[in-house]
This record gives C-alpha cells, structure tokens and sequence, in this order.
C-alpha cells in the first residue's frame, strides 16, 4: 500500500509541472508565430519558465523521496 501512494505522490508532484512545461511551451510557439521579431524575448522568458518549472518538479521528488525513506 505504501508504493501505490509513493508512487501516486510522485506522480501528482511531476504532473503539475509538466502541464506548466506544455503550456508555456504552447504559448511560446504561438507568441512566436504572431510576432517573430520578438523571438528572442520570447525565448529567454520560455527557458526561464523551464527552468523553474523544472526546479518545482526536483524538490517535489526530492521531499517525497525523503517522506516516504526508511
């Protein structure tokens, strides 16, 4: 029982970000195609987002992993 809820944990701790990394990448490809001059504004703020989604989605694993340890 204790795997089923590490695992469930795990995975609603990764999900969140994962959604964050699909919509920022979404909202990025279509600010792009409607203003390609501001492309690299656009990339710097996408890889930032990234970047911070990416670090929610490490510390979560990280305190789930140490919750759930013997």
């Amino acid at each position: 029982m204790q795997n089923l809820v590490t695992v469930l944990v795990m995975f609603l701790s990764t999900a969140g970000p994962a959604a964050v990394i699909a919509f920022v990448g979404y909202s990025a490809v279509k600010a792009v195609a409607r203003n390609p001059s501001a492309s690299p504004k656009i990339f710097v703020a996408m890889i930032l987002a990234f970047i911070f989604a990416e670090a929610i989605a490490i510390l979560a694993l990280l305190i789930v992993y140490n919750l759930f340890t013997k």
